[in-house]
């Protein structure tokens, strides 16, 4: 969980969500992608939002999910939505 917290956006409380479902690493983290990470979230804390996928995103690319281009904030912003619609 410490290696996690290492990653810029992580805080103590993601890391312990992300190690729940099984992303214990920044490797782990950085093999699954924050779309699919992003799922796994979703089925195990219901109230994970699209600042959670920006988070992730931000954190494999290693700068503040601020920092994220507009267009990337779009593509996950549609996937986050495309997410919602399907349930």
């Amino acid at each position: 969980m410490s290696e996690l917290m290492s990653m810029k956006n992580i805080g103590k409380e993601m890391a312990k969500k992300l190690t729940s479902v099984g992303i214990d690493s920044s490797e782990k983290l950085a093999e699954t992608g924050s779309r699919q990470a992003f799922i796994k979230l979703k089925e195990a804390y219901p109230q994970v939002c699209l600042v959670h996928l920006y988070t992730l995103e931000g954190a494999i690319q290693n700068i503040e999910f601020h920092q994220l281009s507009e267009e990337k904030k779009k593509g996950l912003k549609e996937f986050s939505d495309f997410l919602k619609n399907a349930s």
